[in-house]
C-alpha cells in the first residue's frame, strides 16, 4: 500500500514556489538566500561565525559589548525589543541586559524561520527578558510581534549581522521602508551593516579553507531534496564566492561540475543544468558610511548614531522614526 501524499506546510509551499521560479528562470538560476537558514543551515552559519576568516560577527559582538549601554540610553523607553532573523540570539544578550537595567518587565520577540534556532534563543535569553518567539519570515513575524506592544511602549527593532546585505540595494530600501511603516514616532531600528574592505579579505571570509561555508551553501540543495523530494547530488556542485566590484557585493554560487538534470517532484518541475552553470544563492552587499546615512532618510528614518569597529570595518547604525 502506498503512503498517502502529505500536503506541504505554508512555509514549504512558499519554498516550493521559490525553487520552481528561481531554478526555471531563463539565464541566471537563483534561490533566495533566506532559505539557506533551515535548522542545519542555521547551525552551520553559527559555525561560520566562529571561523578566524569571518570577522563580521566578532566585530559586531565587540560593538554591542562595548556600547550596549549607550544604545540603551539612546532609545525611548520603556521598550519592547523585536529582532528580525534572531538565529540563536548570541549577541542580543548585551542589548537586553542594557535595556533591561531600566525596565525589569522587558519583553523580547525573536523572529526566525528556524524553530531550532528559536528554541536555543529562548533558552539563552530567558534570564534577561520575557521571550515570545515567532516562527515566521521577517515581515510576517513583525506584523505579529507589533501587536504585542503595550500602549505606552516604544519599539526597538534589531536587524543585526549585516543581514540587510543580503538584499539588493533597491530591495533593501523597500524592505526597511516597510519595516518603518510598522513603527511609530520615537521607535528605533538598530541596523548592522558590513563595510567595504579589501577584496582578498572578503573572499576568504566567504570561501574558508575548512569548507564550512561550502557546506552551508550546499545544504540548500539538501533542503530541496528533503522537503521537495528532489534528486540533487551535492557532489556535482562546487561552492564559489566572487566579488562584484561595481555592485560592492560578495556573490555565493553553486556551480554544476557536469551537465545533468534534476527532478523536483513537490515543485512539479525538472531542472536542466549545463556544465559550469551556477545557482546564485546569496548576495552580501558591503556599504560605505555615507551611503547608510542617505539610506536612513530614504527609508523614512533619522540616522541618530553609529558605532564602527576598526579591526573589521563594520557599522552598527541607530535609526529613529521621526
Amino acid at each position: 500500500m502506498s503512503t498517502p501524499a502529505v500536503a506541504l506546510s505554508r512555509i514549504d509551499s512558499a519554498f516550493a514556489a521559490d525553487v520552481r521560479e528561481g531554478l526555471a528562470r531563463e539565464g541566471q538560476k537563483e534561490l533566495p538566500s533566506s532559505w539557506l537558514y533551515d535548522d542545519v543551515g542555521s547551525a552551520l552559519f553559527e559555525a561560520i561565525t566562529c571561523l578566524p576568516e569571518y570577522g563580521l560577527t566578532r566585530a559586531e559582538e565587540r560593538i554591542l559589548s562595548a556600547h550596549a549601554h549607550e544604545i540603551a540610553n539612546a532609545i525611548w523607553k520603556p521598550a519592547c525589543v523585536i529582532e528580525l532573523g534572531s538565529g540563536s540570539g548570541g549577541k542580543t544578550s548585551h542589548i537586553l541586559k542594557a535595556v533591561g537595567a531600566h525596565q525589569p518587565d522587558l519583553r523580547y520577540c525573536p523572529i526566525d524561520v528556524s524553530a531550532a534556532a528559536l528554541r536555543a534563543c529562548a533558552k539563552a535569553l530567558a534570564p534577561f527578558a520575557e521571550v515570545r518567539p515567532v516562527e515566521a519570515s521577517y515581515l510576517a513575524g513583525l506584523s505579529q510581534a507589533v501587536r504585542w506592544r503595550r500602549p505606552h511602549e516604544h519599539l526597538l527593532v534589531l536587524f543585526l549581522g549585516s543581514t540587510i546585505g543580503n538584499f539588493a540595494r533597491p530591495d533593501a530600501i523597500d524592505f526597511l521602508s516597510v519595516v518603518g511603516k510598522h513603527m511609530r514616532s520615537g521607535d528605533s531600528l538598530l541596523l548592522g551593516a558590513d563595510l567595504v574592505k579589501p577584496v582578498e579579505r572578503l573572499i576568504l571570509a566567504y570561501d574558508d579553507p575548512t569548507g564550512v561555508t561550502s557546506a552551508f551553501n550546499k545544504n540548500l540543495l539538501g533542503r530541496v531534496n528533503v522537503v521537495l523530494g528532489a534528486g540533487f547530488d551535492l557532489r556535482l556542485f562546487d561552492h564559489e564566492a566572487r566579488y562584484n566590484v561595481v555592485a560592492q557585493r560578495i556573490e555565493m554560487h553553486l556551480r554544476a561540475r557536469v551537465g545533468h538534470s534534476v527532478s523536483i517532484p513537490e515543485a512539479d518541475c525538472t531542472i536542466h543544468f549545463q556544465a559550469g552553470e551556477t545557482i546564485w544563492t546569496e548576495s552580501c552587499h558591503k556599504y560605505r558610511l555615507e551611503e547608510l546615512d542617505a539610506m536612513a532618510e530614504s527609508c523614512g528614518f533619522r540616522a541618530d548614531a553609529r558605532w564602527v569597529d576598526p579591526d573589521w570595518p563594520f557599522a552598527e547604525m541607530l535609526w529613529v522614526k521621526p
